[in-house]
């Protein structure tokens, strides 16, 4: 009779060992698949709202682009304009049964004019004309017609801003140091003259002070 050593520990048979494969409960598998769907929401709205705003700014800005070039346009024309000789005067005319105001001048080929390559003399009115005739939107343009020239089917329209709601145009006079809402005195020009215009996308109207003497700065 063989006597087993009490600290002999027993070998088990391997074929009866247990194995546990490790692996992911439906629970877990549910619980991601939910956290990865709030977070591809929540990346999908931050990009959403930021292509929005870059949109916006975008768009923002391509509209101030163009009121600072019709400063400048103008700033260039009204400079140049000499005095006398009907070079500018201002008056309302009468669109759509209601006062607008314009601006008119005479130049020959050049900013004002849109052109460099137009024989004579032009005038040029800053004004608002409805986009067509089936449409109540309005847009601030240049009206040329050659000088001298009455012919309406004469005329050229050019569109500088489109869908404005109002112009308003102003003028300084030094001998009365005051604006006046209308100019009529075609042998000297006004000191200054602001353009206000009303924007169909801004809540504040654009305006702009123009000198008509070219400052020594």
């Amino acid at each position: 009779m063989s006597i087993v050593p009490v600290n002999q520990k027993a070998t088990l048979d391997p074929s009866k060992r247990v194995t546990r494969r490790a692996g992911f409960t439906l629970l877990e598998i549910t619980l991601a698949v939910a956290i990865l769907a709030m977070m591809s929401l929540a990346i999908y709205r931050f990009v959403q709202s930021n292509l929005t705003a870059l949109r916006a700014s975008s768009d923002a800005n391509a509209a101030d682009a163009c009121y600072n070039g019709l400063r400048d346009l103008l700033t260039a024309q009204w400079q140049s304009l000499p005095s006398g000789h009907g070079a500018m005067t201002g008056a309302p005319f009468k669109l759509n049964d209601r006062q607008r105001d314009q601006i008119q001048w005479i130049c020959g080929a050049g900013p004002g004019l849109l052109t460099r390559y137009a024989p004579g003399e032009f005038t040029v009115s800053l004004r608002l004309q409805p986009e067509n005739k089936k449409s109540d939107r309005l847009d601030l343009g240049f009206l040329r017609r050659p000088q001298g020239d009455s012919g309406i089917g004469h005329e050229t329209w050019v569109p500088l801003i489109k869908n404005v709601s109002s112009l308003q145009i102003r003028y300084f006079d030094p001998q009365l140091n005051s604006w006046v809402d209308q100019w009529t005195n075609a042998l000297r020009l006004p000191r200054l003259v602001r353009v206000t215009v009303g924007r169909s996308d801004a809540a504040v109207a654009w305006e702009a002070i123009i000198p008509l003497g070219r400052t020594p700065f």
